[in-house]
Formats: C-alpha cells, structure tokens, sequence
C-alpha cells in the first residue's frame, strides 16, 4: 500500500533537510515552535518538515496495514520522495523517535543525521506491551479517546508544574486524536523491535535529548542510545519531562541547531 497522505508536510526554510516526528498521541502541531524557529530569521539554516503521522491531525489512517511502525517508515519514505529529498536529519520524539529508528532499520541511506529526543531504542516489557492493549481495545470499543483524559495521561508527559496553558495544550491535542489510530499507534509500538543495533550501524551526526525529569523514557535510555551511536552528543534539559520540545523548546532548538552545525547533507 502507497500510504495516502491528505496534503503535504508543512514546512518552513530552504536550508539543510530536517523531518521531525511527533509524539502519541499528538500531531505535528507540537512541533510549532521548531518549525517557526529552527530555519533562522533568513530561513536558509533549516528545512523543517513536520508531517502528522498516520492517523493523528490531517493523515488518514488507512484500511489495509496492520499496525507496524516500519509502515509509519514506509511512509515517511514515500513522503521525501514526493517532496524531492533524497537525505534529511530524521529527528523524533518519544513515539517519533521510535519510528525514526525504524526507519533508519528500512532506509539507513536516506539518513544524514539522527535527532532522538525522549524516547528508547529498547522494546517493551510484557507488562508495558499489556498496558498497550488495554488502551487499544479500551478506545475501540468505546469509539473514543476519553480513557486517555480519564487517565490524565497528560500528567506522565509534563514535569510537575508545568504551565497550566501548556498543560491544557496538550490534553486538547491528546482529545483530537482518533481513536482508531490511538489503537493502531499503542499496538504498533507494542510490537516494536530492539533497536540498540540499528544506531550502532549507523555513521552519521546524532544528537540524543531528554527531560531530567522524564518518566516514560528515563535519562538510562538516553545514555544507552548516546552509547550505542558512534557520534552522539547527549542534552540532558533541567526541571522538563517526557514533552522536552514543548517545554523547553529553546534549550531543545539550540541542541537541534547544534547537530545540524555537525550534519552534511
């Protein structure tokens, strides 16, 4: 299946390629303040490419794949081709972290740089890929995302006192996702892959980020993954939790501007 995508990535700038991958159950939206901001005030430092992921914001989910994050890959492969970039700095949070290394497993060659932020190269424990499937068969059967709010998931990505208006930001974003692809996105990461070997192939500039305070995704993860790539530089961002771009977006942008300085595409 040729994944169909409503419209195209936004994006902004004309400098080096950059794909951002969002988290769940988000959509690109969260990618705002990078967006406007990582390309410079000329806009030639950056291309920034925020595409929502399948199902969330404006991509459809499709009828037809099984949940498999090396789908969101293919997806995310078909995208560049259809917006000429051959190579890019494929850059995730949390669950687009997971797919960026699923798609360095499937497309390593379109890779010039790797940006990991709050997120583990390691798969799920029984009891995680358990919790998954309670979510998915929860949302399907009641044909709605209330659990998510019921369960102020929204609590588990944001450090303790965050801004309120950010706190609501995200449980609106967390509201306007499908519950269909808030199933197949839980079963798709529960079925992931250990993905510590793929970054140890890989030659390119990375960068890897964190929240000191992230739960979901801990500081162990992010060193694991900084150890694991041969040339990472670890960002560990005070007082934030697991949504570190959102939170923190100008100590995130400058780790980001830091890595495109070292990246040749």
């Amino acid at each position: 299946m040729t994944f169909p995508r409503a419209q195209a990535a936004p994006e902004h700038g004309t400098g080096t390629p950059l794909v951002l991958l969002h988290a769940f159950p988000l959509s690109a939206r969260m990618w705002a303040a990078q967006l406007e901001r990582l390309p410079g005030p000329a806009g030639d430092l950056a291309r920034v490419i925020t595409p929502d992921q399948r199902g969330f914001g404006s991509a459809p989910l499709g009828d037809d794949t099984a949940p498999s994050l090396d789908a969101a890959a293919d997806d995310l492969a078909a995208l560049l081709d259809a917006m000429d970039v051959d190579r890019a700095v494929i850059g995730g949070l949390s669950m687009g972290g997971y797919v960026a290394m699923a798609f360095a497993r499937r497309h390593p060659e379109r890779i010039c740089g790797l940006l990991l932020a709050d997120t583990k190269a390691t798969a799920d424990g029984d009891a995680a890929r358990t919790n998954r499937e309670r979510i998915a068969a929860a949302v399907l059967a009641r044909d709605s995302v209330a659990l998510l709010a019921e369960e102020r998931i929204e609590d588990g990505l944001l450090a303790p006192g965050t801004d309120p208006e950010l706190v609501a930001q995200v449980r609106a974003m967390i509201a306007e996702a499908p519950p269909r692809a808030v199933a197949w996105a839980q079963r798709a990461m529960a079925a992931r892959e250990d993905s510590l070997e793929v970054l140890a192939g890989l030659d390119v500039p990375a960068a890897v980020v964190v929240g000191e305070l992230d739960a979901v995704t801990p500081l162990a993860e992010a060193r694991m993954m900084a150890a694991a790539l041969s040339d990472a530089e670890l960002t560990v961002i005070p007082s934030v939790g697991h949504l570190s771009s959102l939170e923190a977006p100008e100590t995130f942008n400058a780790a980001v501007r830091a890595l495109l300085k070292r990246v040749r595409a």
